[in-house]
């Protein structure tokens, strides 16, 4: 029985493993004892934990809530294991748990982070003792692509206490190691015994919908159904196919202020598009999950035009490895359709009927040993239906966690191409990057050109027909506690510089930024001043606001900022941020600012955050505002209510996603989701109106039948 105690037998006959601290003091005892027993059956793999506390009382939990982000999993005590079940030591899962029973699970491609938007099927259980807390964690051999009759995978555990900063690991449980390092992992052996039946899972689902919009719309309702059916070909090869696909649970886009001329990043949600996505991942460095520089298949393109949704008549798949080969296909069929006028006149539609097309695009690459990866990028197809186009690339990546010792260095590089109906000019893309992430010393140098006739249809890219130069150094010096500092856990003096040159070799824009503070406080609080000069150059007008437009010219300006927030794992927390300084040829001035609360034992969380923009431009003042409050009421990890509202004054709408999710039993969800958007008329100076505009309630049940 999952319940969180390991009072069962056969955790008393498993063999144990011990965590050791892996920082802010490698090696050095701790009364934060970790335990850490593996079984290995037929079809599961079980993890039990015993996370002893001298003081259990401050055990901290924020929320039951799966896929809890990287912030808020900073201020729970936790535990996390990285698998690699292939054996490349790059590729693998991460599934995390905190003391509440709150799962969190992603996908691995990356050495310093992992995508936590997938959705994998298993379980866990916490429960609280005298002496701290323990765990039950169960992983169906199904949800995972392994290499068969391989005995040996990687593997990798991690204890996280947050009122003291404190991490404890089982393998390589130094300062400059992460977790979702694969190199640096241990070996779980026993995995030959595993097995993963006939491969085939079933997902049906059932939706119904009704909508309305205002003014004066009558209300419509309809029904679909359709599904998922995944196939092992072999134990690390899977081909999944979908028809009629559909994305009611997906949570809403969180809004953001532009006030650059570039394209903002929104990250892609949906599950059916998550599964095996780390196999996409192209280049070094320019994938970056904040800040993307180049995606070259971005999977958001399908399915999604100018923020309406595209309906998919059907799809398939394929991801997995054979031998040293990494595979990923993805095809996909979407049904003809018509969007709205305004969303086509935006996008600079012929009309407002957007025809079926098929998208397509795949990924291979190749190990030559555990620190040489060589692949190959494959895309084709328009989502908009007009233009041909296709991308071709190679890229390759040689990283280690054994220079000067033991020590991260990375080096890559990557060039594509183009083609079709995209214009005159360069059609080719090329880069590089040094990278050397390490605690103490932080540095990378970067260069990435992309033709002004580079144009990827179903990519992502910010800046075309640029050259981008990124040189960057951080020294991050822990003080010693006999110090005069010792209150100080970790100091970051950060320096980067950025610039973008045209095909002309004319700088664009450059951008220095220096944080000549930036401290981590013992408590787990931080404070942060930077100075940040930077310059552009304007060929062409840039409507800042509607009726703000900064005329052609060069401008150089400087940007300030100051930043306080408090330690995550407090049940009340705060943080602001205010950016200041000249603007163009102006000044502009942002406040950035939160509010969070948790209840004690992680049923109840809110949060509220406000941006506030003012600037004030010899063209003209402007103001933006972005407010947000997110609500949490978790009965169990398995039954969350959750309510999203958002409001920004350049759309001048209100906002609502209300999100029922009940988790029957790992793979079975019933999902009930209302969203609601109100828009803000201004009738007068001294008059304002809130009308209806769109009322969205849907239901959707999803089952999972595995063989």
């Amino acid at each position: 029985m999952l319940d969180g105690h390991l009072n069962e037998p056969v955790w008393q006959d498993a063999p144990v493993l011990r965590l050791a601290q892996q920082s802010p003091k490698p090696g050095e005892p701790t009364p934060y004892e970790t335990e850490v027993r593996v079984v290995i059956t037929r079809d599961h793999i079980y993890f039990g934990f015993v996370c002893k506390d001298p003081n259990p009382r401050r055990i901290a939990v924020h929320t039951m809530q799966r896929d809890q982000n990287s912030e808020d999993a900073k201020g729970d005590d936790t535990v996390s294991i990285v698998i690699d079940p292939y054996g490349d030591h790059r590729t693998g899962y991460f599934f995390r748990i905190n003391a509440a029973g709150a799962r969190t699970d992603g996908l691995v491609s990356d050495p310093e982070s992992a995508s936590l938007d997938w959705d994998g099927i298993w379980d866990a259980r916490t429960a609280r003792t005298a002496d701290g807390w323990s765990a039950e964690m169960v992983i169906p051999s199904r949800t995972l692509s392994f290499a068969r009759r391989v005995d040996q995978w990687g593997l990798n555990i991690e204890r996280f206490v947050p009122r003291n900063r404190l991490t404890l690991r089982w393998s390589s449980p130094t300062l400059d190691s992460f977790l979702y390092d694969l190199s640096r992992a241990g070996r779980l052996s026993g995995m030959s015994k595993l097995e993963q039946g006939k491969g085939v899972e079933f997902s049906p689902y059932a939706t119904g919908k009704t909508r309305q919009f205002f003014p004066g719309g009558d209300r419509s309702s309809q029904g679909s159904i359709g599904g998922d059916l995944t196939w092992k070909i072999t134990p690390q090869l899977v081909t999944v196919f979908t028809a009629n696909t559909d994305f009611a649970e997906t949570e809403v886009d969180t809004r953001q202020i532009n006030l650059t001329r570039f394209p903002l990043f929104f990250p892609e949600k949906r599950a059916f598009f998550l599964e095996g996505a780390n196999q996409y991942t192209f280049g070094l460095g320019i994938q970056n999950q904040d800040s993307p520089q180049f995606i070259p298949f971005f999977s958001r393109r399908i399915g999604l035009l100018g923020g309406e949704q595209i309906p998919i008549d059907a799809g398939v798949k394929l991801n997995g490895r054979i031998g040293k080969w990494n595979l990923a296909l993805l095809d996909v069929q979407t049904r003809e359709t018509a969007v709205s006028p305004e969303t086509a006149q935006e996008l600079a539609l012929p009309s407002t009927l957007v025809p079926g097309t098929n998208l397509l695009a795949g990924r291979v690459s190749y190990d030559f040993n555990e620190n040489l990866r060589v692949g190959t990028i494959f895309t084709n197809g328009d989502p908009e239906g007009l233009r041909q186009n296709t991308l071709a690339g190679i890229d390759a990546v040689w990283r280690t966690s054994k220079f000067r010792g033991n020590k991260n260095f990375l080096v890559g590089a990557w060039t594509a191409t183009t083609q079709g109906d995209v214009g005159p000019g360069s059609k080719i893309g090329w880069g590089f990057k040094i990278d050397y992430p390490n605690d103490l010393w932080d540095c990378s140098t970067s260069v990435n050109q992309y033709g002004d006739a580079f144009d990827p249809l179903l990519g992502f890219l910010a800046r075309p027909g640029v050259r981008r130069t990124a040189v960057g150094c951080n020294y991050q010096p822990r003080p010693s506690k006999d110090s005069p500092f010792r209150w100080i856990r970790q100091e970051f003096f950060e320096n980067q510089y950025l610039r973008y040159t045209d095909p002309q070799r004319i700088v664009e824009s450059w951008e220095y930024f220096m944080a000549p503070i930036n401290v981590r406080f013992e408590s787990g609080d931080r404070f942060e001043f930077n100075w940040n000069p930077q310059g552009e150059t304007l060929l062409a007008p840039f409507a800042i606001a509607p009726s703000v437009v900064i005329p052609p010219g060069s401008y150089d300006f400087t940007r300030w900022r100051v930043e306080a927030q408090t330690s995550a794992h407090r049940p009340l927390q705060f943080g602001t941020t205010t950016w200041f300084g000249t603007f163009f040829n102006g000044h502009l001035t942002q406040w950035q600012d939160y509010v969070k609360w948790t209840s004690p034992k992680g049923k109840v969380q809110l949060d509220f955050e406000v941006e506030n923009d003012f600037g004030h431009l010899p063209q003209g003042n402007f103001v933006q505002r972005l407010w947000s409050v997110q609500s949490t009421y978790a009965w169990s990890p398995n039954l969350v209510l959750s309510s999203f509202i958002q409001y920004d004054t350049e759309s001048q709408n209100v906002g609502t996603n209300t999100r029922l999710r009940w988790t029957i039993k790992p793979g079975n969800d019933l999902f009930i989701v209302w969203n609601r958007g109100w828009q803000r008329l201004v009738l007068s100076p001294q008059e304002t109106s809130i009308v209806p505009q769109s009322d969205l309630i849907a239901v959707k049940l999803r089952w999972t039948f595995r063989k």
